[in-house]
């Protein structure tokens, strides 16, 4: 992080220590890697960038559960490279559940290799017909002796055809909604689990379906009760999304940078762009707008690290702002540049393709407006409900 003393009040000196590490690593090995050219390259590249930082030890602070190190990591290394970011998140989506709710022997199976960057992970929740709804999930599974049965489709699944391993989302109990969906942990050798194919997104990203047709998985790769996979879910969106916030403000910073390096240097009308108010004016509203992203990130971390059993309210703000914040001071760069920022070789061009996606998954700003709204509103009837009574 460039400006981590703007956040300061939220970090101890391990923090500090950490930020120069993964800055060294990112600076090192990942802002200079070319983008994938297209899918398959990607994949390729996705598992390349897997290796390089799980034995950096860079997905470390996932399995010490450190939730401000979490978004100093996604913050640098999204600004270096969008994908490498991507393949983060999923490791965080894939390893939290197990630290939530899994057992002994799931953890010392899945979490250490996956913190190692030895396997990859991949979190199956969303359906054509489930996506910020999640309780309409048609995914069914159904106890069947000593295994679950598992039937249905996901789609839009990051990782999916080269993950190790899927935290998937299925229905035990249809009449209990939310309340009747259990997590599981499908090894993605398991007999009936297909890859069905590539959604290939304009910034490099691999996403796509899976499909289970008679999927069986035993009991034991249940993780936690039965009807608690809802839980749990919630519970991992709420200790990562401050950290979707924290890629978001890497991604900022960078065109931020991008557009500063730009506006000095480039003439017009025999000054120099940055001389321009308007351009001024752009650069100050920019700077705000990433100062007050980051405070609201690392405050939400920061609530979830000191004991906080959930950060919901927190986090939502962290996401909804940081994420539009981004996608403004990426467009507002790109304006600066001109042509210059929309061609294909452009770090501002990625940017402008990668950050768009961060505004929808792990829940859309709507939805993080909601939570928060639903949260006040359910605060207030309250404080009513004591004054009346």
């Amino acid at each position: 992080m460039s400006d981590i003393h703007s956040v300061r009040a939220f970090l101890e000196s391990a923090h500090h220590e950490w930020n120069d590490k993964v800055a060294s690593f990112a600076s090192r090995e990942l802002a200079e890697r070319p983008e994938p050219v297209d899918d398959a390259a990607g994949r390729e590249e996705a598992r390349e960038l897997l290796k390089l930082m799980g034995a950096a030890g860079i997905f470390a602070p996932i399995g010490h559960r450190d939730l401000r190190a979490c978004c100093i990591a996604r913050e640098l290394v999204a600004a270096a490279s969008p994908l490498a970011d991507a393949v983060w998140a999923l490791q965080g989506l894939a390893i939290t559940p197990l630290l939530i709710a899994g057992t002994d022997a799931q953890r010392a199976q899945w979490v250490e290799p996956a913190l190692a960057g030895e396997i990859m992970g991949a979190f199956a929740i969303t359906e054509p017909e489930a996506g910020s709804d999640v309780a309409s999930m048609r995914t069914r599974a159904v106890l069947d002796g000593d295994d679950y049965v598992i039937e249905g489709h996901k789609w839009f699944i990051s990782n999916a055809g080269i993950a190790d391993y899927y935290v998937v989302f299925a229905s035990t109990d249809p009449d209990q909604g939310s309340r009747g969906i259990s997590a599981f942990l499908v090894p993605a050798d398991a007999e009936g689990l297909t890859f069905r194919g590539p959604q290939i997104m304009s910034a490099a990203h691999p996403l796509g379906k899976i499909v289970f047709d008679e999927c069986r998985v035993p009991v034991d790769n249940r993780i936690g009760d039965e009807g608690r996979g809802f839980m749990i879910g919630m519970a991992t969106l709420d200790q990562l999304r401050p950290t979707v916030g924290a890629a978001s403000c890497g991604m900022a910073e960078r065109a931020l940078r991008e557009a500063l390096g730009h506006a000095v240097r480039r003439e017009q009308f025999g000054q120099p762009l940055a001389d321009f108010q308007i351009i001024q004016e752009k650069f100050g509203r920019m700077a705000i707008e990433l100062a007050a992203s980051r405070l609201l990130v690392y405050r939400a971390a920061w609530e979830k690290d000191r004991g906080a059993d959930r950060i919901t309210i927190e986090a939502a703000m962290a996401k909804a702002y940081a994420t539009e914040a981004a996608q403004r001071i990426i467009d507002e760069s790109i304006q600066i540049l001109g042509a210059r920022g929309v061609l294909a070789d452009h770090p501002l061009d990625r940017l402008y393709r990668s950050v768009r996606s961060l505004r929808i998954y792990e829940g859309t700003t709507e939805i993080q407006h909601l939570i928060i709204a639903g949260q006040m509103i359910a605060e207030a009837k309250a404080e009513v409900a004591d004054l009346e009574g």
